[in-house]
């Protein structure tokens, strides 16, 4: 994570994209695609969703005729694709952190505006949805009420306009390039949220690059700090996975010393993409042995360049086998920090204790040592039923 240029002043106002950066849209795009490519005989591939990611929804569409040689026009297609989209507005999810944001801004009198290349209409719906939102921005603005949409400065410059904010006094908060290029290039400052993964390194025009709105560090800007942290850890809505214990890369015993116990992606895909990569805490429940401390990474493992987004736990305890094949269940309750790269290995192991004992010592404190008794642990059918 780059850190946060030196500020220049004190910044007033905070301008914040919708899809992508506050919803998981991605989700419901793939989805949306999957289906009506399939009718042209064709299939969506996930890894060049970068080509859409940020433009208008015009632009996107022409891209996809374009690139999947559909026989049909960029009108067509859209005509086409936008029921099923407005279908589905109803079950975009807010991204990890996004509420936390809004009510926190909104709770200390920081002025928010919504700046989107999507229409109007179409981001009024899918704030309808989420309850606090709508009311909590001063300002909201589409891409169909400017001229020309992002990377334009036209969409910032007219929502600093609206917020009676000078364009250097407002923080832009962004997960696209052409989010990015606008802002900086109506004068703004500019953290970048990439939606897309180990896309980071493209974003060197933002000010600070974080990896999920987990990681914003409002003080950075001369905004109110969040006061939610604890004891290093933040508390986060539980969430909970399971499934056999399977081999993984061989390197945890191996190469670190540290037995961690693999658990398959499959089926996890949609849960997955919901939460950011990054070292979370919280229980462990084996079927046959009890229930334990547990820290893990989600990701890619950037020391080891994975190609896949892995679960990979560490249950606090020492075992006198290995248990390969064993259902192991997890409540994750709390987040300690993004996912980073090391420049040794030494480095890395000394990161993973580090993790290891700020897990340690946060699972003892009432609020997060509660749910060491959540059902889950002990029947998976039942907690999935409390816990969609």
């Amino acid at each position: 994570m780059a850190a946060a240029k030196p500020l220049k002043r004190l910044l007033s106002c905070v301008i914040l994209d919708l899809d992508g950066t506050l919803l998981n849209t991605d989700g419901i795009v793939s989805e949306v695609l999957k289906v009506v490519l399939v009718k042209y005989g064709k299939q969506w591939d996930a890894k060049v969703a970068h080509r859409i990611v940020g433009k208008t929804p015009f632009e996107a569409a022409t891209a996809i005729v374009e690139d999947y040689e559909l026989p049909c026009t960029t009108d067509e297609f859209i005509s086409e694709i936008t029921p099923m989209f407005s279908e589905q507005w109803c079950n975009i999810r807010a991204l990890p952190g996004a509420n936390r944001l809004i009510k926190h801004l909104n709770g200390h009198g920081v002025p928010m505006a919504l700046a989107s290349n999507s229409p109007r209409e179409n981001i009024e719906t899918k704030i309808f949805y989420h309850q606090g939102w709508k009311e909590s921005f001063s300002a909201i603005i589409g891409g169909d009420e400017v001229r020309m949409g992002k990377p334009s400065p036209e969409i910032f410059l007219e929502a600093a306009k609206l917020l009676n904010a000078e364009p250097s006094s407002c923080l832009v908060i962004e997960d696209s390039l052409p989010g990015v290029i606008g802002a900086k290039a109506a004068g703004m400052e500019v953290v970048a949220v990439p939606s897309l993964p180990k896309q980071s390194h493209l974003y060197t025009s933002a000010d600070e690059v974080i990896n999920s709105l987990l990681d914003l560090r409002p003080e950075k800007w001369g905004l109110p700090p969040f006061q939610d942290w604890i004891k290093g850890t933040l508390p986060i809505e539980p969430w909970y996975i399971g499934g056999p214990v399977i081999k993984g890369y061989g390197r945890g015993s191996k190469v670190l010393g540290i037995p961690t116990a693999n658990l398959s992606t499959k089926g996890w895909s949609d849960t997955l993409v919901d939460h950011p990569s990054g070292v979370y805490f919280g229980w462990a429940g084996l079927s046959t042995r009890g229930i334990y401390k547990m820290v893990m990474s989600i990701g890619w493992n950037p020391y080891f360049n994975n190609t896949e987004k892995t679960i990979e736990p560490w249950l606090l305890h020492d075992f006198d086998e290995d248990f390969y094949g064993e259902e192991l269940r997890l409540a994750i309750v709390g987040y300690i920090r993004p996912e980073a790269n090391f420049s040794s290995l030494e480095s890395l192991i000394a990161k993973i204790h580090e993790d290891r004992k700020i897990s340690e010592e946060a699972l003892d404190i009432p609020l997060y040592a509660s749910y060491k008794d959540a059902l889950y642990l002990r029947n998976p059918v039942q907690q999935n039923d409390l816990h969609p």
